[in-house]
């Protein structure tokens, strides 16, 4: 079986749920905090190619960094947003699971079963 890699926010209900989830089903996978081990812009990269998404689709827009970067208002590069994030780690949407070449985001953690 392929490796399975959760990025997540301990504290997060969301990433909660998705470890729940997989535990239940025997599924053995790895575990990241992106607080103590932060995303590199070339994983990050990585990671939205394999979602078929774009930096600004990734955005927590509810954030108060979100909030105080005035991000809804000034136009970001994909390239400016991708070093915010890194930056500001709560401005990443979560969970992300990356299974081999695919990768979701697991909101809401049901969704964790397209991988299977």
């Amino acid at each position: 079986m392929e490796k399975i890699t959760v990025y997540e926010k301990p504290t997060c209900t969301t990433c909660r749920k998705v470890s729940k989830i997989l535990i239940e089903n025997g599924v053995d996978f790895e575990k990241v905090n992106y607080y103590i081990e932060p995303f590199s812009k070339s994983l990050l990269k990585k990671l939205l190619k394999k979602m078929n998404m774009k930096p600004e689709e990734l955005l927590r827009k509810n954030e108060a960094a979100y909030k105080e970067l005035n991000m809804h208002d000034k136009k970001y590069t994909s390239e400016e947003i991708l070093d915010l994030m890194i930056a500001n780690p709560d401005l990443v949407q979560r969970p992300i699971v990356e299974k081999g070449d695919k990768a979701i985001l697991a909101r809401p953690a049901e969704t964790i079963n397209e991988l299977f």
